[in-house]
This record gives C-alpha cells, structure tokens and sequence, in this order.
C-alpha cells in the first residue's frame, strides 16, 4: 500500500510542471531561440491577417444595431489570437519531428484560451444584449467566465489539470438518496443546459432579424412568431438538456402542476396580461405606431411587449398592461387618421350676442401652432349655466404624441385676448341674497353695501 502510494506521489510529481520543465531545460540551448524566432514570425504573419479581417468586420457592421456592435468587438479582439494560435499550432507539428517544441506548446495555450474566451463574448453578447444595452449579467457571466478560462489555463500549464478533473470524478453526493453524482457529473449538466440554451437563443435572435427584415409580413405577426419560436426553442433546448444530463422528464410533472395552480391562484393578473399580449398581436386592433388613448394615456404605440405596451407621447413613455386593453375601452385614432380632437370650453356673460361670441371662437383659434385647418375649428353653445353662457370651441392635431396641454393652453390665451378686446366679460359665480323678514333683523347686522 505504502509502495503504491509512492508511485503515485512520484507519478504525478513528474507530471506536474512538465510544460514548465521542458521549457526550463531548453532554455539557454539553440533550439529555444529558434522557436523564439519561429514564434515571433509566426505573430507577425498573424498581426496583418488579423488587421484584414478586423477591417472587413468593421465594414460589414458600420450600419448595425448597437447590440451587434458590442459583439462584433469581441470578435475582432479574438482574430489576432486566433491566428496566431493555428499558425503557432502547424509550426509546432512541422518542427516537432527536428526539434524541441516546448516554446511554442507554452505559447498554444494563452492564444487558444483569449481567442476561446473573445469568441464567448461574441456569442453572450449578440444573444444575452439583444436589446442594445449592456445589461448586469452579460458583465457577469463575462467576469466568471475570464476567471475560469484562466484558472484552467494556469492548471494546465503547471500539470494539475487532470487531477483537479480525476477529484471532480471521484467526489459525489447523492441526489434524492438515490444515484449519487459527481462533481464533474454537475458541472458538464451545467455546461450542457447552457450550451443547448444559448444555441436556442442564438438562433431566436437570428430568426428574429430575418423576420424583420421581411417586408411581406405584418409588424404584429413578425413580433408573434418571434415571440413564440423563441419560446418553444427555449422549450426544446430545457428539454434536451435535461435528457442529455440523464434527468427523467416524468419528474416535472409535479412541477407542471404546481405551476399551473399558482398560476390560476396567485399570478392571474401576470397570466392575464400575457394571454392578453398576444391577443392584440393576434387580432391587431392595436398596431405598432398607432395613436390610441386609454384611460387617461394618449400617444403612439412605440412598442408591444408580453406583458405591456408602451405608449409614447409628449410626457415621456406610460407602460400600460395588456390587459387593460383588451377588458377596457381603448380609442384607436388611427383606424379612421391620425387627427386627436382638443376641446376647451369657456362662459360668456348673457349680455354677450351669441352668434358673435361663436364667431370670434372659432377665428382666434385658426392661427395657433399644431392646429389642423382641415378639419375647421368648431364652436358650440353648450349650455345656459347660473352665472353665463357655456360654449365649447374644438380644434384638431396630428400629433398628440406632444402632449395636448400646451395646445389647450394656447387656446385659453387666444380666447382671453380675444374677449378682452371685443369687450366680452367671463362671469364669476354670482349669488343674491334676499332677507324676507327685515324686521326680525337687529340694526345693523346687514352692512349697507359699498
């Protein structure tokens, strides 16, 4: 037993640093500054290569998406790497037969493991920062993964490699007490399901853009199928995951029900506003770019997501849940055009000729900015009221994205000018007081007025 453990002790200290000794022992001697030369030309060929294809890159993505972009940096950063790796690589297999290559095999690792590295950018990126912007994950997951290429690295440079993976192995720990698994057994789980969950998204967002590039089909059915092929590829890729892993998928039926009664207990309002989403994508009463008012929102449809909408207008963006608009009544300006009616309304004193007040409403609100001439301003009397004549004067706009305030406020303005010059007077609540018994009065107690 002691003899076995010896061996192994002197096995395995005779691989550790092997790398790290061969160098060492062809340092100084002829053959190392050879394959310092070779490694040197080698980067050098491989520099101007990179430059071309970085160029090319460049060009091809001057005209994309920020999300493309981003990736499309980390791709370019991997081609100097990754050239130097395969030239590096065929000049170690062609001197090997003549001379030590132990220079260029040290080299082999930190090029094959940047280049690895920028190349996992471009895939995290163009799949996780679809939206255009660098969200916390992506840094994340970009950080652990830089420490662990790393960590590899040094361990496969100093032999310790294959005994951290033969520990992995051998340490396990049961799961439902039943089949123990390993260390390595989890982590290759781990690394399956993102494999198969990334190479699901990869291809959702390349469909994506080939949906929207195509002009022959609706906005509302592009952003369906988009929607509900990446939901099955999310789907599918969980499912071969779990199975390649070796868990039995009879096991989530359990969960499926679960879920399924939370969602009918606590999450009917998230459900609700889901089913409702994709309803008005279905039935498109509501389209990207439409002018609809809800509730006490008026704007343009910017975007149509699976659990809200968002209306943009001149106050910033209202994010409305889907389910509003499909239980509640929503006015949809752009079925018959874009015009948004605006309507304020105003009293003039009885002594004032209607005719001429309606007149006079509907010329000084001709000339205000944003105002339509076609439709003509309207004026309406409305009402006999206590203290005066109501009337009403509307104007319609093309733009309530803006906002409708600073209209309704112009036309304020324009008819109190316009009353002050002609002389009509705005009445204020005015109330008569009657005393039927004087008499009961005590002197004084009723002011003579001014």
């Amino acid at each position: 037993m002691n003899e076995l453990s010896l061996a192994e002790l002197a096995r395995s200290h005779s691989v550790l640093g092997k790398m790290l000794d061969d160098l060492l022992h062809d340092a100084g001697g002829p053959g190392f500054f050879w394959q310092i030369g070779v490694l040197v030309a080698c980067l050098g060929v491989a520099w101007p290569l990179a430059r071309y294809v970085v160029r090319r890159l460049a060009a091809r993505h001057e005209d994309s998406s920020f999300a493309l972009r981003l990736a499309a940096v980390s791709l370019e950063r991997a081609m100097f790497p990754l050239f130097g790796w395969v030239l590096v690589l065929v000049a170690r297999f062609a001197l090997a037969p003549f001379v030590s290559v132990s220079v260029l095999r040290l080299a082999l690792v930190p090029l094959f493991g940047i280049s690895s590295l920028y190349i996992a950018f471009y895939v995290l990126r163009r799949v996780i920062s679809a939206s255009g912007q660098l969200h916390g994950m992506l840094v994340l997951l970009e950080k652990v993964l830089t420490t662990l290429v790393w960590i590899g690295m040094a361990l496969y440079v100093v032999g310790l490699l294959p005994d951290v993976i033969r520990w992995m192995e051998e340490v396990r720990f049961p799961v439902g007490g039943k089949h123990p698994i390993s260390i390595a057994d989890a982590l290759m789980g781990v690394v399956w399901i993102l494999l198969t969950v990334l190479v699901a998204m990869w291809f959702g967002s390349w469909l994506e853009e080939r949906l929207m590039r195509a002009r022959s089909l609706d906005a509302n059915l592009k952003v369906v199928l988009t929607r509900v092929t990446k939901a099955l590829l999310l789907l599918v890729s969980l499912l071969l995951s779990l199975s390649l892993v070796g868990i039995d998928l009879t096991v989530l039926s359990v969960f499926g029900g679960a879920l399924g009664v939370g969602l009918g207990l606590g999450l009917q309002k998230i459900a609700s506003n889901y089913i409702s989403g994709f309803i008005i994508l279905l039935d498109r009463s509501v389209t990207l770019g439409d002018q609809i008012t809800v509730d006490k929102y008026t704007g343009i449809v910017s975007q149509i997501r699976t659990r809200y909408t968002v209306v943009r207008n001149g106050d910033g963006e209202t994010l409305v849940p889907n389910e509003q608009l499909v239980a509640q009544a929503v006015q949809n300006h752009s079925f018959s055009g874009t015009n948004v009616r605006v309507a304020v309304r105003v009293q003039a004193d009885y002594a004032a000729d209607p005719e001429t007040v309606i007149e006079l409403l509907q010329r000084c609100v001709r000339d205000i900015p944003r105002v339509l001439a076609d439709p003509v301003p309207t004026a309406f009397l409305v009402a006999f009221a206590d203290s005066g004549i109501e009337y009403e004067v509307a104007v319609n706009i093309a733009d309530p994205q803006n906002g409708k305030l600073g209209v309704q406020s112009a036309m304020n303005r324009a008819i109190w000018r316009t009353f002050q010059e002609h002389g009509i007077s705005i009445p204020y609540p005015q109330r008569e007081l009657r005393v039927l018994n004087a008499a009961s009065v005590p002197a004084g107690a009723v002011a003579a007025p001014d």
